[in-house]
């Protein structure tokens, strides 16, 4: 796979370049921030090789492309000429967004880069947690204690990863950033914090303590693990940079800048941001209890059955700080236990559809989505890649997912970390003062969701993509198909009736000398594209002249009409078949005056090439009979 290609396609179709405003990714998917959403041909994209699907969401243009994301946008950084962040190549005004859209988008940027350190946290826990319940073993020797300590890592520093991420989505500086967050994590001010006994001061004002009474215990706020006032400080601070950099002369800037935000921030994070941030997270912590502890059946049904809509949406990124903060507050969450309902529910589904169909490629692309989502909880690709896209299967996963939240409610399950929901995290829900029992209500909940989930899915089924039946076995060619080009047991067609003529014959020695693949050319006799094959039509070019296809045996064909009649801009063309849709052998694609084009000036000739000609040994021409005769035939082999 060309992932350099891949990008390239990408990045044209979202508008250039200059339409980037910013570009970042997560697990699976690109996310653009467009200055121009309407220049983007989203129905172009989603049928580019390497993407699984499109969404709109948040004020983001996401590409789906699952695991290959990573290599994908590194070959898009290179074309851009390096990262763009959230900030962005071009000088055009950005669309407005809703304040919601901005939120939610922002809360992304902030949480998506910690997803994968935390998962990793998730992991080492459930290990641990497992080896734990092993008798004999013991948990007081170095490595355990060492490799527990590296799982806590991105808990305890939470507000010094907070402080980056944040600073990167506000646009201010990420290393003074972090010597705020570095700061309130200092075992010196976290020991003044927590000395509520006596009086602390900076600047003459009063250092803030607090303590706060949690059923018949009290505690003693500290602000290691807390999530809420390291980002209120970063805000804070974003404002701030800009006044100072507004106000400050230009040659000054570079010592006055950081040194008077620090000299004001470090007072104003103790003294104001950072209590208030404590209060809020109590708020938010309160008022997700009250709701669950009104009914933790409920909370399960709502969570479990709808994490998996949130996450069509990008919506789910805002609901993780509650789940962090809760685990911050209280050592435990919720949350993560009912999203798990959903993960493995949306994991159910596509193993549901891979049973279910008959298409080789949807089992393809479902088996490997199911095993994702199972495995480590990455859902992604089971949405777009099938569940999302037959409808059904997400109605099913839905479904599901809210009957094992609310199994995992009546058993009031809960997670003692953050960890992400897959099988190799399993025994994290089963930590240090979890019971046997809730941690059943958890095993019993995602069997629920997994099992219910694919069953539904078989039962109910849903509209399964077309299998292209196999080509009947032909004694003579057909009169109308002059050149066949034949691909395993399979025989393509030729798209239009004329004389045969070898590549290396065309006008134009980009498709002459093979540099786009080999092929064939035919000089036409009817200005008529027909498909050679059950194909899906990838695209379309907007003047008309050239058509990309995908047969459904994995052959990429580009039919080209004439030479340079791009120049034409679609005159004496007319586009009859649609993009993106599937369409039978001996359906008509396109037509052309080939008188009229010849009047203008322009080669007729119309192109044939296999463009994934690497993906084959050998492609000849085979002849057997007049250059005209439909005895010509180009072999495809693997």
């Amino acid at each position: 796979m060309d992932y350099k290609k891949i990008a390239g396609d990408i990045i044209q179709h979202v508008g250039g370049k200059e339409n980037i405003k910013g570009m970042t990714h997560c697990f699976t998917r690109l996310r653009f921030v467009l200055n121009d959403g309407k220049k983007a041909n989203k129905a172009v994209v989603e049928r580019l090789e390497g993407v699984i699907s499109v969404v709109i969401a948040g004020g983001q243009f996401q590409v789906v492309c699952g695991n290959k994301v990573t290599k994908i946008y590194d070959a898009a950084v290179e074309l851009l000429g390096g990262e763009i962040g959230e900030g962005g190549a071009g000088d055009a005004p950005a669309e407005k967004q809703s304040i919601g859209n901005v939120i939610i988008q922002k809360l992304g940027e902030i949480f998506t880069p910690l997803v994968p350190a935390i998962a990793a946290a998730g992991l080492i826990k459930g290990l641990l947690a497992a080896a734990a319940k092993i008798p004999g073993f013991d948990a007081t020797n170095s490595t355990y204690v060492i490799m527990n300590t590296a799982s806590n890592i991105i808990f305890y520093y939470m507000p010094l990863f907070l402080a980056y991420t944040t600073a990167k989505a506000l646009k201010c500086s990420p290393i003074i950033a972090m010597m705020l967050g570095g700061l309130i994590c200092h075992p010196t001010i976290d020991g003044i914090v927590q000395d509520v006994a006596t009086k602390s001061s900076i600047f003459g004002l009063p250092v803030i303590k607090m303590a706060f009474t949690v059923g018949e215990s009290t505690r003693v706020f500290a602000y290691t693990e807390s999530v809420i006032p390291i980002i209120l400080g970063v805000i804070v601070l974003s404002f701030l940079e800009k006044f100072l950099k507004k106000h400050v002369p230009e040659i000054l800037q570079l010592i006055l800048v950081p040194g008077l935000s620090l000299i004001i921030m470090v007072p104003v994070m103790l003294v104001v941001v950072g209590p208030v941030g404590i209060y809020v997270g109590y708020a938010v912590q309160f008022l997700y209890t009250a709701l669950y502890g009104f009914s933790p059946i409920l909370g399960g049904i709502i969570v479990g059955g709808l994490w998996g809509v949130c996450v069509i949406f990008g919506a789910h990124r805002a609901l993780l700080p509650i789940g962090l903060n809760d685990v911050a507050l209280t050592g435990t969450n919720t949350l993560m236990c009912f999203a798990g309902s959903a993960n493995f529910a949306q994991a159910g589904a596509a193993l549901g559809v891979m049973v279910k169909t008959k298409s080789p490629n949807l089992k393809q692309v479902s088996a490997s989505a199911a095993l994702s989502a199972w495995l480590v909880g990455v859902t992604e690709p089971a949405v777009y890649g099938c569940n999302l896209r037959l409808k059904k299967p997400m109605i099913c996963a839905v479904i599901a997912g809210a009957a094992g939240g609310a199994i995992m409610g009546i058993g009031r399950a809960v997670n003692t970390g953050f960890a992400n929901n897959g099988i190799l995290t399993i025994m994290s829900y089963w930590g240090e003062g979890t019971s046997f029992g809730q941690f059943m209500a958890y095993i019993i909940g995602i069997c629920t969701a997994f099992f219910g989930s694919a069953v539904l899915t078989y039962i109910v089924g849903f509209e399964d993509d077309p299998v292209a039946a196999p080509a009947p076995a032909q004694t003579a060619p057909a009169p109308v198909t002059p050149v066949t080009t034949v691909s395993g047991d399979s025989t393509i067609v030729s798209p239009v009736k004329g004389k045969a003529i070898a590549l290396s014959q065309v006008a134009d020695e980009v498709f002459s000398t093979g540099v786009l693949g080999q092929g064939y050319a035919v000089i036409p006799a009817e200005g008529k594209v027909v498909a050679p094959a059950d194909c899906q039509i990838q695209l379309i070019h907007d003047t008309n002249h050239a058509i990309g296809l995908l047969t459904d045996d994995g052959v990429e064909l580009l039919i080209h009409v004439g030479i340079n009649t791009v120049e034409l801009n679609g005159t004496h063309f007319t586009r009859v078949a649609k993009d993106g849709t599937h369409v039978a052998k001996g359906t008509t694609l396109l037509t052309f005056d080939i008188d009229k084009i010849k009047a203008a000036g322009y080669d007729t000739t119309v192109t044939i090439i296999v463009t994934n000609t690497d993906d084959y040994s050998d492609i000849r021409a085979i002849t057997a009979g007049q250059a005209d005769s439909s005895t010509n035939a180009l072999a495809v082999v693997r």
